[in-house]
């Protein structure tokens, strides 16, 4: 039984027809041509579909989209419509990815902290991060480049 729910996706207000079991990450990848959050564990473990909803990340993999209804979702295709942000020519400039593909969900993880805290330290950036896992590249990096945005 299929159900219209509206969302505001990185600033533009969209309606989509969602089935009550169909996940955000899904919905948003699939059905409204968002690619950046991905798709990795489906238990929320690896934070590769992070999304920001309503201003607080989430695991787009354990949302359903009918939850969504009316909120506000941000990926980072919408943090850098205006060109790159500080925090992502922070994570350049410390070559902080490599595969890119916890990349997004880290860069999101890391705005929201910075939303909060404008100069957190170590220790919570560690923490805000930790929902997030790194492969190649490891934390050294990440964690440099979003305290020298933080200072």
């Amino acid at each position: 039984m299929k159900k219209t729910i509206t969302l505001t996706l990185n600033g533009e207000t969209r309606a989509v027809d969602v089935e009550p079991n169909d996940i955000l990450l899904d919905v948003v990848r699939d059905r409204l041509g968002v690619k950046s959050p991905k798709y990795g564990c489906g238990r929320g473990d690896c934070g590769s579909c992070t999304m920001i909803m309503d201003g607080k990340t989430v695991r787009s993999c354990l949302i359903l989209a009918i939850e969504a209804d009316g909120s506000e979702i941000v990926t980072v295709e919408g943090l850098c419509r205006d060109g790159l942000t500080p925090l992502q020519e922070a994570f350049l400039k410390h070559n902080a990815f490599q595969c890119g593909y916890c990349a997004p969900g880290m860069t999101l993880a890391a705005t929201e902290l910075l939303e909060r805290k404008a100069k957190p330290s170590r220790e919570e950036i560690q923490e805000a991060i930790a929902g997030n896992l790194c492969r190649c590249t490891g934390y050294t990096a990440i964690i440099d480049a979003i305290l020298e945005v933080a200072k």
